[in-house]
């Protein structure tokens, strides 16, 4: 992968911005590599993502944020450089369902997603051998019903120690505190199945079938303190019919939850998600 700097941006649309863009990385001789751009003409709001070659550029990374940020400050742009060669670092948490845990897990050792791992947390030690064959460290942490606000306190030790950039909740089976999700806000990925709200609470794929659904699917978001209901990143579906049992339908609804998932973890990575709103821009 060739190293490249990510600029992100979002600011109050106005003629201008992409061409002061441009010509500021064109006069220090910066390549770009990818461009995209979007206006919300509802908010009045602009998007932008470029990559720039990191070579073609006389600075590091910390002196390319010095030489734009007059321009940033000039246009109020809300606005981030990151270096793609600097993995971030991802925390998964996870339960007693291995499907989304183990399609990660398969991903980052095989150099699909670029990320460091530096650990994984559980409410269970049932993954403890899948996680630890890996070589990565697990954290059992239960969740004493009685006393949730301790167990969650080590969880966000661990969460602290380990500098996370990002968390995935790969079918983590418990609500997070209103605290964390508010100090990582914009950082907490969730993954859930489509039938919310229509079908709430234990065996949703049973109520599906009883209703004869003819689509399944599942949603990838962020993780807010109103429970499922954060911004948008990925969605994927499949196609189901009266021959389908519930067994089928259960493990085409995994299959959809594995992809969302890595999708969306893999926008977040890379730096293509801008949150605006509850909304989301994607560029993809």
């Amino acid at each position: 992968m060739s190293r490249s700097y990510r600029l992100v941006i979002g600011c109050p649309d106005r003629v201008g911005i992409v061409a002061k863009v441009s010509n500021f990385l064109a006069t220090y001789n910066g390549s770009i590599t990818e461009a995209n751009h979007h206006s919300d003409t509802e908010y009045n709001w602009f998007f932008m993502r470029h990559e720039i070659c990191a070579d073609s550029l006389p600075f590091d990374l910390d002196g390319l944020k010095t030489a734009f940020a007059p321009i940033a400050n000039e246009f109020n742009m809300q606005w981030q450089i990151t270096d793609s060669a600097t993995p971030k670092k991802v925390i998964l948490m996870a339960s007693k369902q291995a499907h989304c845990l183990v399609d990660l897990l398969h991903r980052w050792h095989s150099g699909d997603l670029y990320c460091e791992i530096p650990c994984v947390i559980s409410n269970h030690n049932d993954l403890r051998s899948i996680v630890e064959w890996h070589g990565i460290p697990f954290f059992h942490v239960p969740i004493d019903k009685e006393n949730k606000e301790k167990s969650f306190s080590r969880v966000m030790e661990l969460i602290t120690e380990h500098d996370a950039d990002a968390i995935v909740l790969a079918r983590y089976m418990q609500i997070l505190p209103p605290q964390l999700c508010e100090q990582y806000a914009g950082k907490i990925i969730n993954i859930h199945h489509s039938f919310l709200p229509s079908f709430i609470g234990a065996k949703p794929y049973h109520q599906a079938h009883q209703r004869g659904v003819k689509l399944i699917g599942a949603t990838c978001h962020y993780v807010t303190e109103e429970l499922d209901a954060g911004p948008i990143i990925e969605q994927d579906i499949v196609r189901v019919s009266h021959r389908d049992k519930v067994e089928d339908m259960v493990r085409l609804g995994k299959d959809c939850e594995k992809t969302a998932l890595a999708l969306g973890l893999r926008y977040h990575i890379e730096d293509r998600v801008i949150i605006h709103k509850n909304k989301t821009v994607v560029f993809v």
